[in-house]
């Protein structure tokens, strides 16, 4: 899988703070780890998640595709979440929350 949980985590982050370098210490992830792991996806998808900002020292923003993937991993995590306490009061006879 090109893309999870650790990729959205990634972007978002990387949305948040405007930087590749702060996202990737709020991860607990060295930069090159981080860039290698954007680079991967973008090798599997044919298209670059992050666009730069202005200058060299500028930072990165999410490009379209990169907003897009955050947006609707989110959304699925929401609907696997809400599928899954639905499936949990089905199968346990307790208030599931």
């Amino acid at each position: 899988m090109a893309f999870g949980l650790g990729s959205a985590s990634l972007l978002k982050e990387i949305d948040q703070n405007g930087s590749l370098a702060a996202a990737a210490r709020e991860l607990g992830m060295s930069y090159r780890a981080a860039w290698g792991r954007i680079k991967d996806i973008e090798a599997a998808l044919g298209e670059k998640l992050l666009e730069k900002k202005g200058g060299n020292k500028s930072g990165y923003r999410l490009s379209p595709l990169g907003r897009k993937m955050l947006v609707a991993y989110t959304e699925w995590e929401e609907q696997v979440h809400a599928a899954a306490l639905r499936l949990a009061r089905e199968k346990f006879p307790v208030p599931v929350d």
